[in-house]
């Protein structure tokens, strides 16, 4: 039992759904269900360094603040969205930082006046159905925390921030770092560009009265940690007695017994309706288009799913 439902079969035709509350109500038989649990159940932590005595470990989901922590050095691996925030408050929170950092696509917070989810919306970007979504699966690396700004790794070395490529093995308390980090510096800025390369297209397209961003574009000079990559991290050495696991997470629907996923675990639909007739999924990213997850986007499905469970008599 999981999230308080199992789904446990098929009768004539009609889903059952079995529902067990703190009021112990007993079964509910409906005919349709909807599963809106979103795409985040299970936070995902690899198997490194684990039975390290000593050592203070964490995922991002459960971090709450620096003073969390026991004292001394900070490794954030990820640098994801989470990542870097989890990063940039304890820096400024005093502490050392180590932050692992791997393939990203970065974007502007603001671009020309402009949030970025106003530019999504405005050029309808966040209208991109599931077909054209591309190879990038990567999320959108921004944050809206100290009134929200963009994001450069290269300003967070400059805040002290020590930057790392990516965690890929350990002995013990010895970690293996891959010599990348550069390429994946180069990957984001190319995101980071592309998109402004876009809105700049699209302003003179629509003759937009916009301010130029000239900063925007402004590049900020390499780390010695980027032209000369560290290629092995002693925690002991540095100092460093917590490590947070900002390695993101995966979808749990072990609480579904309905022949519904694929090999991943992923639920197979189409804009959120199955196989089964009556099991339906909402939410969940790229669900039809990118807003799918969006609390923006979530509406065109839902009605979606009860304009088909209207037409299926449900």
């Amino acid at each position: 039992m999981r999230n308080g439902v199992a789904v446990t079969h098929l009768r004539r035709g009609t889903l059952a759904a079995r529902f067990q509350a703190e009021t112990s109500a007993g079964p509910i038989a409906a005919d349709n269900v909807i599963v809106a649990t979103g795409p985040y159940q299970r936070p995902v932590m690899p198997a490194l360094l684990q039975d390290q005595p000593g050592l203070f470990q964490v995922h991002a989901s459960r971090y709450r603040a620096p003073d969390q922590l026991p004292a001394g050095a900070v490794l954030v691996v990820g640098g994801g969205a989470s990542g870097a925030q989890i990063a940039e408050e304890l820096v400024r929170a005093g502490r050392r930082v180590f932050l692992s950092v791997g393939h990203h696509r970065r974007m502007p917070r603001r671009y020309r006046g402009r949030d970025l989810i106003w530019w999504l919306a405005e050029m309808k970007l966040d209208q991109t159905p599931v077909d054209k979504r591309g190879p990038d699966r990567a999320l959108p690396l921004i944050t809206g925390a100290y009134g929200g700004h963009t994001i450069d790794f290269r300003q967070f070395a400059a805040q002290g921030i020590t930057l790392l490529g990516r965690v890929i093995a350990n002995q013990g308390r010895v970690l293996e770092i891959s010599t990348e980090l550069a390429d994946s510096l180069a990957a984001g800025d190319a995101a980071y560009g592309a998109f402004l390369d876009l809105v700049d297209a699209y302003v003179a397209r629509q003759g937009l009265d916009v301010p130029t961003d000239p900063d925007a574009r402004a590049p900020l000079a390499d780390p010695p940690e980027v032209r000369d990559p560290m290629r092995r991290l002693d925690l002991d050495a540095a100092g460093i007695s917590s490590v947070i696991w900002s390695t993101g997470y995966a979808c749990d629907f072990s609480w579904i017994d309905l022949p519904v996923f694929d090999a991943e675990g992923l639920p197979k639909h189409r804009g959120g309706i199955t196989e089964v007739p009556g099991l339906y999924f909402l939410g969940l990213m790229w669900l039809s288009k990118m807003n799918s997850s969006f609390l923006s986007g979530v509406a065109g499905d839902a009605e979606h799913l009860a304009n088909h469970i209207a037409g299926q008599g449900g």
